[in-house]
């Protein structure tokens, strides 16, 4: 249905800095076309040709970087109630507990109450000994890593913004609609219920993220079945409704921003499937927003991130909590990996709200009943901008 991109041809393109300078900026590799960069206060600054321009090449981030580029972009840079409030609490990064998985076999209810307390209050959670060999977790980071860095017309063979063929590599899915770009690409392979044909997804990845999926899920099942005797319908309700059947992998590359204090690898939001899983590299970036203000999710090696989503929240009758989180622009020198699955329902046109067993006289339904389709539509209409997606549908 969709063709492939081909390789690009060298080109200057336009990308404006907030210097009054002009530079023209050239690379030793060969793989991006040199870049031409305006001072935003020329006339010749247009930011939609801007923002146009720089998705036009498929080369992403990853290609400004390469190019050598040493001042972000303005159509990067964002405004200053978001600048004003990057940094976390001291020492917060505790308030995400991580629990150990080897435990569930003989303290199956101390880990229950372990995921209920994390699910209904920060949303965020870290598991250990979840059974995940540590090799096929390094394999996977690893060849994410691979596939972002090959040269740039490699990449760009599968940049297209439609998911038309399962498989698609973007530089932020809110590109023509935020207020300001973040500094990272993306790959999105659909993993379920009807999965990618595997010869469409690259194959310098191809093998680990298939294995990565199986395992993720066997563990996500797991983590929903907990999640439903935490809230004391038992450990089969919760998975009956087919929660992890609809599955989105993204592997998210943030490459080092010369200007990390003008901007963000991703902007706040909150997930609005049911459940995400994500495998984080050393680097870190990742917070959650809790009560008191931002909190790191200190990477923990061989741990599975996990939070809650919008669905989830509206399932409990917000028992559980959807979080709020971002990751930071990356200050390092190494690039920052993570790869995510989107755990969702299966079936678009079935319905979901509260379930009756939460509800009561004295706490009745928050929420109005839905079908997942039209929960996904709305999601897509507006921006990665935090709650209000689930405003929309309370009663």
């Amino acid at each position: 249905m969709f063709n492939l991109a081909s390789p690009l041809k060298s080109q200057p393109l336009l990308f404006p800095l907030t210097s009054k300078s002009t530079i023209i900026m050239t690379s030793s590799n060969p793989s991006p076309p040199p870049i031409t960069v305006f001072a935003s206060t020329t006339p010749d600054y247009d930011r939609a040709k801007a923002v146009k321009q720089f998705d036009e090449t498929k080369h992403g981030v990853k290609g400004l970087v390469d190019s050598g580029v040493q001042k972000l972009p303005p159509f990067f840079v964002h405004p200053p109630e978001t600048l004003s409030d990057l940094k976390p609490r001291p020492g917060s990064e505790s308030e995400v507990p991580t629990v150990d998985f080897s435990a569930v076999e003989t303290s199956r209810a101390a880990v229950v109450d372990q995921i209920r307390r994390a699910a209904s209050t920060i949303g965020f959670f870290q598991v250990i000994n979840h059974g995940i060999p540590p090799e096929l977790l390094e394999r996977t980071v690893a060849a994410m890593k691979k596939f972002h860095e090959q040269p740039a017309e490699e990449r760009a063979r599968v940049y297209r913004r439609e998911m038309g063929t399962g498989v698609s590599y973007i530089s932020n899915v809110d590109l023509y609609n935020s207020k300001a770009a973040s500094w990272r690409d993306t790959l999105q392979i659909r993993m379920g219920p009807i999965a990618a044909d595997p010869e469409e997804i690259p194959e310098v990845c191809r093998e680990e993220v298939r294995a990565w999926d199986k395992e993720a899920v066997r563990v996500g099942e797991l983590v929903i079945g907990l999640l439903s005797e935490g809230l004391g319908l038992g450990a089969e309700k919760l998975p009956e409704m087919g929660l992890v059947q609809g599955r989105v992998m993204v592997g998210h590359y943030y490459p080092p921003c010369p200007e990390p204090d003008l901007t963000v690898g991703l902007t706040s939001h909150a997930d609005p499937g049911a459940l995400t899983v994500v495998l984080q590299d050393h680097v870190g970036g990742l917070q959650v927003r809790s009560k008191d203000g931002w909190v790191d999710v200190k990477p923990v090696p061989g741990a599975l991130v996990f939070n809650i989503g919008d669905l989830l929240q509206i399932i409990s009758n917000e028992e559980y909590k959807s979080a709020d989180h971002r990751v930071l622009a990356n200050c390092s020198k190494d690039p920052r990996v993570s790869i995510a699955i989107f755990f969702n329902p299966g079936e678009r046109e079935k319905t979901f709200g509260p379930l009756p067993e939460l509800t009561s006289a004295e706490k009745p339904p928050l929420y109005r009943n839905f079908t997942f389709n039209e929960f996904m539509t709305r999601f897509f209409k507006k921006e990665l901008d935090g709650k209000s997606l689930t405003n929309f549908f309370r009663q």
